[in-house]
């Protein structure tokens, strides 16, 4: 066989070489939809397309490349790419548990955390498009990102369990508890949303000890509800979603300022919904934007004063 290399997966890999890896163990099945019919046969190039990421007309087959070869590249070298977030006996009890858990791209050791929830219309959890291009932009720049994959029909218990594990197990993880952030696309902003409100943060995790996030990450969902327990919010969306309104986000966040709470919001000209990380689009560099918004809202002794930026 030949040795793994970070050119290890191409365009016309199959879904079957991914599967069959034996970096990805048994949870190699998790890297792809595993609510959609996917067939094994299909190369990375079929597989990457709104065919099969329903609503994801911009996903782009060089990036799920990029994504497989960096997580078999880590996994080869010994690091632990995938952790469950249920007990044996959890997922004994009730066997969907199996199909969850945790995408690891991994950071500066200590620093903050971001946990990445993609759309998919409560569905399908379309992490390749959706939550997986965010991980890796934010393992770049140093920040450890975990990417869910959840059930479509709990994902706000699996999201309270996933910030419940993190918070348990930091150290191991290699990431510090406070300033983290909540980040997600469609189904997945809607996610990070409730989760970022501290009464819902509370009554689903079952534990007031755990902090609030930092920043919550929006992209493209008409989320309406607003409280003064919500974290400091970042939005963005396309102008031709026909999906989730533009001008439902600016008005949601409007409401938020109106209450004191950071938010910084984006509207990109001609796009539609779905764009992920913007690769090719005026979208193109949002996560970065996103990411001195988290950064800016990280509790410091000399933190800056928070605006709030509304860029039509």
């Amino acid at each position: 066989m030949t040795e793994p290399t970070d050119n290890y997966y191409t365009s016309q890999s199959t879904v079957a070489d991914v599967l069959t890896d034996r970096a990805f163990g048994d949870f190699g099945r998790l890297l792809f939809p595993v609510d959609r019919n996917v067939s094994p046969s299909l190369t990375l190039a079929q597989v990457s397309t709104s065919a099969v990421y329903m609503w994801y007309p911009y996903i782009r087959v060089e990036k799920t490349v990029e994504i497989l070869n960096y997580l078999h590249s880590q996994a080869v070298k010994g690091e632990q790419i995938f952790y469950n977030i249920y007990s044996p006996e959890e997922m004994a009890a009730d066997p969907s548990k199996e199909y969850t858990g945790i995408f690891v791209f991994r950071g500066k050791s200590g620093s903050p955390y971001a946990i990445t929830n993609a759309g998919g219309g409560f569905a399908y959890v379309g992490a390749m498009h959706d939550s997986f291009p965010h991980s890796l932009e934010l393992c770049k720049a140093g920040y450890t990102a975990l990417a869910l994959i959840y059930r479509p029909d709990d994902p706000y218990r699996d999201l309270a369990r996933v910030i419940s594990f993190i918070s348990e197990n930091a150290n191991m993880l290699g990431v510090s508890k406070d300033n983290y952030s909540l980040w997600g696309g469609s189904a997945g902003a809607r996610m990070a949303a409730t989760l970022g409100n501290r009464a819902y943060l509370y009554q689903l995790t079952g534990d007031t000890g755990i902090p609030l996030p930092a920043a919550v990450i929006m992209q493209y969902t008409g989320y309406s509800y607003v409280s003064e327990f919500d974290s400091p919010t970042y939005n963005c969306v396309g102008s031709n979603d026909g999906i989730a309104s533009w001008r439902t986000m600016q008005r949601r966040l409007q409401q938020l300022a109106a209450m004191g709470i950071p938010t910084e919001f984006h509207v990109y000209e001609g796009l539609g919904h779905g764009f992920g990380i913007g690769t090719g689009t005026v979208a193109e560099g949002w996560v970065k934007d996103a990411i001195r918004f988290w950064e800016a809202n990280m509790t410091t002794d000399d933190n800056a004063e928070v605006h709030n930026v509304y860029l039509p």
